[in-house]
């Protein structure tokens, strides 16, 4: 399970292809990637037989997508990007591990603590505001939820409650902020969700202030080496970059 998203930009392949048939690629790319690079034991008869089975369709989508590497929307292949083959795509695995929900909560209640309130990106202050339409309600809903497969969105069954200015608070309330708005093109698309551009810069200055500012490279290789999540987040962070610049949206579902 991940949270999928995709930077929305005219180019050559959706000129071909529409946002879902990409998306099934991204699927299929990062898939391959699990059973053909990232299992460490050895391969089943049934993996090997549906790599057998997908390669023709790993061709033809490797075929296309060498185009990506020349598209001012393609994000960096070494930042999360293990088995992206649409370079315009990436994901969040499922469940939001623990090691990054506290990070996330750390970081975000250091902001409100030492971030002159003037100085703080809209969002934060968006996010402290009584009458904030973040409620954490969505996100409350998912960490509930256990599939068939006895899988979780959230590793941990309860959110970090926050503090002080933010007391009213929990992680919940900053994931909903995450989620972005909801898509009115979505059965087009068939992304749910969405960062408009009119949003991009507020949400880039939120996240490269959590995930970036003033961290050591040594804080940012201990926490990549514990949470994928984080390298995962970064990509989305360009992504929003990559869209405030090229004046589109980021589709997310």
């Amino acid at each position: 399970m991940s949270l999928e998203f995709a930077l929305q930009y005219g180019c050559p392949l959706r000129a071909n292809y529409s946002e879902q048939h990409l998306r099934e690629w991204g699927r299929l790319s990062s898939l391959h990637a699990k059973l053909t690079t990232g299992d460490a034991g050895a391969p089943s008869i049934d993996k090997l037989d549906w790599v057998e089975k997908a390669s023709p369709e790993i061709e033809r989508m490797q075929r296309a997508t060498t185009i990506c590497a020349y598209c001012p929307a393609c994000l960096p292949v070494e930042v999360a990007g293990d088995g992206e083959s649409v370079g315009c795509l990436g994901r969040i695995n499922y469940p939001i591990e623990a090691v990054f929900e506290k990070f996330l909560a750390d970081r975000v209640q250091l902001s409100l603590d030492t971030v002159d309130t003037e100085d703080q990106p809209r969002l934060l202050r968006i996010l402290v505001d009584p009458e904030s339409p973040f409620d954490g309600e969505a996100t409350k809903e998912l960490r509930r939820v256990v599939t068939d497969q006895n899988l979780r969105f959230f590793e941990l069954r309860v959110p970090i409650g926050l503090t002080r200015d933010a007391a009213r608070l929990t992680t919940d309330n900053v994931f909903d902020l995450l989620a972005g708005f909801r898509s009115e093109d979505s059965v087009r698309t068939t992304y749910t969700r969405e960062l408009p551009f009119e949003a991009a810069a507020d949400y880039y200055d939120f996240l490269d202030l959590i995930l970036r500012n003033e961290l050591s490279q040594s804080e940012v290789t201990r926490l990549t080496a514990r949470s994928r999540n984080y390298t995962q987040f970064l990509r989305l962070l360009m992504a929003i970059e990559k869209a405030e610049a090229l004046n589109t949206r980021l589709l997310i579902d």
